[in-house]
Order: C-alpha cells, then sequence, then structure tokens
C-alpha cells in the first residue's frame, strides 16, 4: 500500500477519552497530544479548551475533537453484566 492509497487519519487537537470508574466518573482530556484535565460533563470539556485558548464551533467536527469510547453524550460506563442497548 503505498501513502497516496491510504485513508487520511486526522489528528484533533482535543481528545476526549474513555469514561473512568470513579464516583462521578470523568473523562481524560488531551489537549495536543497532552493531558490536561477531567471532565464530567460536555460543558467542561468545552472549558478546558477555552482555557487552553481553542474555540470549539462543533463537538462533532472529528477534526477538532476525537471522542473516544463514545461520543458527547457518553459520561456513564455501562456496568459489565448489562447489555448495552
Amino acid at each position: 500500500m503505498t501513502e497516496m492509497s491510504s485513508p487520511y487519519i486526522s489528528r484533533p487537537r482535543i481528545m476526549v477519552l474513555g469514561v473512568q470508574p470513579s464516583v462521578p466518573p470523568f473523562r481524560i482530556v488531551e489537549i495536543d497530544g497532552e493531558v490536561v484535565g477531567a471532565a464530567r460533563s460536555l460543558a467542561d470539556v468545552l472549558a478546558v479548551a477555552a482555557a487552553a485558548g481553542i474555540r470549539v464551533h462543533d463537538l462533532d467536527d472529528p477534526d477538532v475533537v476525537r471522542w473516544v469510547g463514545g461520543d458527547k453524550f457518553t459520561w456513564t460506563r455501562w456496568p459489565a453484566s448489562a447489555g448495552r442497548p
């Protein structure tokens, strides 16, 4: 496979990692590959981005924010014994 035939994979400035087990649960936020904080809500993600000088206009744009282990509405973990809908 050559570079020309490989798909383009962007590296967004903001990465929101999967939900961490805690009370309350949280998600780790990375900006430019560096851990910058924890978010317990969508508002926390926006606050961390703003503190880093990043204006987010579209949380669904994968070139801006990458959501790992769920989307912007995922803030709790499913119990291991429960089936996901």
